[in-house]
């Protein structure tokens, strides 16, 4: 006699699925962590900065005690060179150099068009269900590439300004403002030359306050087209640059040349893309308790930075364990200390315990942002080129 499943019993079935579900994901992760043990992840991260490193080693020390699991920091001083590496090793069927890879942008994009990234594995992380993906878009989206699981996210970055508010009691908050600063101030404004990516990036800011429709941002664009997208941009540069330092016929090389400029007196304010820098200035001592830092009303140009795993890696049990540990609150919550790193979190602290929440410290020292602004996404990797060369053609000379 066969039997039939009734109402009552096909609605406890259903009930249960969820609690199913979560089962075998639990026992999935526990068959990674497991497989994990013992393997050598080789993490292939920028290391220009000692506060990074030593962030790394920490995690290496957790990572060891956890899981038992070894992380060697390879460390780069460009992304694109452990991307070459991939892709010569996949082209050559050799073993991976590369685990784990903090990436994003180009990058990103180049390896997976050319698939050479493991996954997807990312929503599958248990920690995943921390990240604030309504809130921060970026967490899903890089440089207008949808990440489709192919990396996780690690932490924020955005476009913020920051002065001596002693000597800039009012600081302009949009591209308009910061003009007529410049024609008040003369020769007390400058920003970093491009290729320099925080030169780069602003441009990006002025290109999303002045274009007449931003929803081209995340499309991939040509040359002709971005000539008439652009021509606010350069317009407003060409009105901009004759009061900037130096009459803007010379920019400083780098941000950090910026900086020591605002830091010295020379310039009245400087940028960065860690919102959280400008009081790392004031807690080391570079800049006054004075400093004030802000994001222009209207939101400023943010993106998420990642991890991946490269489709070679000889470890990508433990790559997904160190992936996940990275998104951990404790991790997470050091990362974004200013004694430590401050690199702000992916995660949504509200989806926190008040013991995870906790670990996170209040941001209200000296130099702090105030008042976040919304984030203004990366436009797509297109434009990028662009932008770098036509701005070289008109004032690199």
């Amino acid at each position: 006699m066969i039997r039939t499943t009734t109402r009552r019993g096909f609605a406890s079935l259903l009930a249960l699925m969820p609690v199913l579900a979560h089962a075998r994901a639990a026992e999935g992760w526990s068959a990674i962590e497991a497989e994990a043990r013992g393997q050598t992840v080789y993490f292939n991260a920028w290391a220009g900065s000692p506060q990074v490193n030593a962030y790394l080693a920490w995690a290496g020390e957790e990572l060891k005690t956890r899981f038992g699991i070894t992380l060697v920091h390879v460390k780069l001083a460009d992304t694109a060179e452990a991307v070459r590496r991939v892709r010569d090793e996949v082209k050559a069927a050799a073993p991976g150099s590369a685990d784990l890879i903090w990436i994003n942008g180009e990058n990103f994009r180049v390896m997976k068009q050319e698939q050479l990234l493991f996954g997807p594995f990312t929503e599958d992380l248990p920690n995943f269900a921390l990240v604030d993906v309504e809130g921060k878009p970026t967490t899903r989206i890089d440089f207008a590439e949808a990440t489709e699981g192919l990396e996780s996210p690690w932490g924020m970055a955005q476009l913020t300004f920051f002065a001596d508010g002693a000597r800039l009691a009012t600081p302009p908050m949009s591209v308009m403002e910061l003009l007529d600063l410049a024609k008040n101030q003369p020769g007390r404004i400058s920003y970093p030359a491009p290729p320099d990516f925080h030169g780069t990036t602003f441009l990006k800011q002025v290109l999303a306050e002045t274009m007449a429709d931003r929803a081209l941002l995340p499309v991939s664009i040509t040359k002709e087209e971005f000539l008439t997208a652009s021509a606010p941009l350069f317009q407003f540069l060409d009105t901009l640059h004759p009061h900037l330092w130096r009459e803007g016929r010379q920019f400083p090389q780098s941000q950090a040349q910026v900086t020591q400029m605002v830091a010295d007196g020379e310039l009245l304010l400087g940028l960065t893309f860690n919102p959280n820098e400008p009081a790392n200035l004031v807690a080391t001592g570079t800049m006054p308790a004075s400093t004030i830092a802000w994001q222009n009303e209207g939101g400023t140009i943010g993106n998420t930075h990642f991890v991946a795993i490269p489709v070679n890696a000889r470890a990508s049990a433990a790559a997904q364990v160190t992936a996940n540990f990275l998104l951990s609150p404790q991790a997470q919550a050091r990362k974004a200390d200013l004694a430590v790193w401050g690199d702000p979190t992916v995660l949504d602290l509200e989806r926190l315990t008040p013991e995870q929440r906790a670990l996170f410290k209040a941001n209200d020292a000296p130099g702090a942002v105030s008042r976040p602004a919304r984030t203004i996404p990366e436009p797509h990797g297109s434009w990028v080129p662009l932008i770098e060369a036509q701005w070289l053609e008109r004032y690199g000379a």
